[in-house]
Parts: C-alpha cells; sequence; structure tokens
C-alpha cells in the first residue's frame, strides 16, 4: 500500500504467498499500481512503481479484499482520502466482521462510508478531503489504528491516535521507512499529513504469527528440536515466546538482527513440558491471533489455560471461542466456555483423541487444531483444510517434512 503511494520504484523481498496478501496486491493493482513479480531466494520479490501520494486511480470494479480485515481496514483508510469514490467487499466471513469501529473515527476526518446495516461490508467510500482529529481508540486494534494513521497522510495537518494498550506497530514502523512524518509519545502515535513518501527497498522477514504453530509442534512431539529461522521478532509481537518461556518453553532467540526497521533472527525450540497459566488483561491484544493455538495447547499443560478478556476472539474470521470449546471438546477437552474467552483443562483431564475438525473455515483454527492432533490418540481429520492458504499455504506440507524427520 505504501509503495503504491510513494514516487517511484520499491522493491519488496519476502513477499508471502498467503491468500491476505495476494488480495492486498490485487486491489493496489485495480487502483493503478504498477507491479512486477519474480522468484527469489526467499520468497516472491515484488517491484512496486508508485506515482506519488496522489497517484491512485479510480477502480471501476469493486475491490476484493476476500479474507482479509487487515486489507480492507487498511485500505478504507487511504482511499477515505483519494479525490474519487470506491467499492470494497469481501468473502462471507469478512462481510460479517464489523466496520463500525473503522467507519467511526474515519467519519469524524471527514470521510464518507456507507456499509450494509451501517457496519458491514461492502463498503461504498466517497473520496473526500480529509481533516485532522483526536482520537482515542475505544478498543486496542492495530488495525483500527492503521486505517486512522493511512488515512492521516491526506489530512492537513497532525493527526493522533490513542491507543489503551500498545497493539502491534508494523505500519508506523513502515509508514517510518517510506519517510511519513511519524512520532510516537507513550501510547499516542502522531502523522502529520501530505508529507510525500520515498520508494524503499524493503525484506520482510518471516511471520511471527505463522511459525508459533511449529513452534507449538515441537512442545507438543516428545524429542523435537526446532530452528526457525529469519522469523519477525517485532517487540511488539514477541509476547508470546514470553508467555511460553513464563510456561516453561524452551524457546530461545539465538540471534537478532535489524533490517529495514523491523528486527528479526533464529528461534530454537525443544521439546517441555508446560504449566499454562491465566492469560488476562492487556497482555490478550497483544497475543490475539496467536490466542487459538494456546488455547489448543491447553490440555498439554499442568494446570490448563484460562483466556479472559478476548472477546475480539468471537470478531475474527469465525468465532474462535465458540469453535475452539467445539472441537476441543470433540477431542475429549475439558472445557468450560465463557462470553469473553475459555478455560481449557490441562493433562489431568486425559489424553486428547483423534476426531473429526471443523475449523469453519478459519485459517488458524485448522493450523491449530492440526498441532493439537499430533499428540491425540488415534487419527483427526480436518474438513476443509485448504483454508490454511489465507496465511501458510505451504503448512501442512512443512508440517509433514518437519514430523517425519
Amino acid at each position: 500500500m505504501l509503495a503504491a503511494l510513494a514516487s517511484g520504484r520499491s522493491e519488496i523481498t519476502g513477499y508471502a504467498a498467503a491468500a491476505d496478501c495476494q488480495s492486498t496486491l490485487n486491489c493496489m493493482e485495480r487502483l493503478g499500481a504498477d507491479v512486477k513479480r519474480t522468484a527469489g531466494e526467499h520468497g516472491a520479490v515484488l517491484s512496486i512503481t508508485g506515482n506519488g501520494m496522489n497517484g491512485l486511480r479510480r477502480s471501476w470494479r469493486t475491490l476484493d479484499a476476500e479474507n482479509s480485515g487487515t486489507t480492507m481496514r487498511l485500505l478504507t483508510g487511504i482511499l477515505a482520502g483519494q479525490s474519487f469514490d470506491s467499492t470494497m467487499t469481501g468473502d462471507a466471513s469478512l462481510r460479517k466482521r464489523p466496520m463500525r469501529r473503522v467507519i467511526d473515527p474515519l467519519t469524524k476526518m471527514g470521510a464518507r462510508i456507507e456499509a450494509r446495516d451501517e457496519n458491514f461490508a461492502p463498503l461504498h467510500i466517497h473520496g473526500s478531503s480529509l481533516h485532522p482529529i483526536q482520537y482515542a481508540l475505544p478498543v486496542a486494534s492495530a488495525q483500527v489504528k492503521s486505517a486512522v494513521l493511512l488515512a492521516g497522510l491526506f489530512a492537513e495537518g497532525e493527526t493522533s491516535v490513542e491507543e489503551p494498550v500498545c497493539t502491534r506497530d508494523h505500519t508506523e514502523v513502515a509508514l517510518g521507512e517510506f519517510g511519513a512524518s511519524l512520532r510516537r509519545q507513550g501510547r499516542t502515535i502522531r502523522i502529520t499529513g501530505r508529507t510525500p513518501l520515498q520508494p524503499r527497498q524493503l525484506t520482510v522477514p518471516g511471520d511471527l504469527s505463522s511459525a508459533v504453530f511449529l513452534i507449538a509442534a515441537a512442545l507438543v512431539l516428545p524429542d523435537s528440536d526446532l530452528m526457525i529461522h529469519n522469523v519477525g521478532l517485532n517487540p511488539t509481537r514477541t509476547a508470546v515466546l514470553d508467555v511460553l518461556c513464563e510456561w516453561g518453553a524452551a524457546v530461545k532467540i539465538v540471534s537478532v538482527h535489524g533490517e529495514t526497521g523491523e528486527l528479526s533472527g533464529d528461534i530454537a525450540v525443544h521439546h517441555s513440558s508446560l504449566k499454562g497459566g491465566v492469560l488476562s488483561g492487556g497482555i490478550v491484544a497483544q497475543l490475539i491471533d496467536e490466542l487459538p493455538m494456546l488455547a489448543a495447547l491447553g490440555p498439554y499443560t499442568e494446570e490448563g489455560i484460562e483466556i479472559r478478556d478476548a472477546g475480539e476472539l468471537r470478531l475474527k474470521e469465525s468465532d474462535r471461542v465458540a469453535v475452539l470449546a467445539e472441537n476441543l471438546r470433540r477431542m475429549g477437552a475439558t472445557v468450560e466456555e465463557r462470553p469473553d474467552g475459555l478455560r481449557v483443562e490441562g493433562r489431568s483431564a486425559g489424553r486428547l483423541r483423534g476426531a473429526e475438525i471443523d475449523p469453519a473455515d478459519d485459517h488458524r483454527m485448522a493450523m491449530a487444531f492440526a498441532i493439537a492432533a499430533l499428540g491425540a490418540s488415534g487419527p483427526s481429520v480436518i474438513r476443509a483444510a485448504e483454508c490454511v492458504a489465507i496465511s501458510f499455504p505451504d503448512f501442512f506440507p512443512l508440517l509433514e517434512r518437519l514430523v517425519d524427520r
């Protein structure tokens, strides 16, 4: 997105083959970005030539974010400040996810956005002149924060966003790398609009939210040793490693280096006995994508796992609280489902058994239960397992190679 707003040619190495990333790329091409793809040693290399802050053009076709909430919410922030109108939609799952949380602050900036029931896609975005605002997020959300900051690029003056707790800051890092005028003071991020963006050469590190499934596999299977190279170690994303270490996991960062604003490194994992524990409060927002995997590890821990203050899980690609509870019970786990989370009993409740799993077309559910099934007695079947392509298309072939070693 930022490369398409820069003046000149950017090169992005390590661009993921995930469907969500492809959805973003397709939308930007329809908005006029010049994109060329080549194969590289560490994944696809993209060359994107942008025509500056005012270089996007109207797409006469509806922009389809497919399953990607990040694409829809962030791009809505950009489209709100354009001189043309746009329509965005998504798949059946995305059309059920709330968009008012983005529409409200953008409307305060002068945007005009129409939505089904004032909350759901498709979104009809009438591009207009924006003015800066000071916005306090009612709920911690990196996507909403990012949408407001991206809209702030097109506003005259300084836009600020205050977070209740610090969430992932990839958007802020990327904005800084492309030359935006951005500064953070505590939990408040300020951006000055109309600053031209400069093209960059960037390397994307591996996604820790995907790597956590492989880390969990090594923790579940006895005698496992695993090294994962070039994983993103942005400090706003590594809370999951802290939690696992607190629970007794033998997880160690063995090297760290910085590339284009983001930290990355290698992670070593050895099979370990996990204590488990309670996850609540501010840390939940930092773990939101990793909570499904942590919950599925519950039956492999000594004390079980309890997740609180996580009502946001019910508003993801599926109702992740309900899907976790239903499928863990199918595998014989003892689970208490709650409005804002769940409690999963530990190994004293008995070993998991193989079962037929319905991940509700949710990529993280499918991967979490694939890992849970590794330690279960008997085979498990995961329906519609191809949904993992949303974020990790090589997950099953890679897991099979690791387990067969």
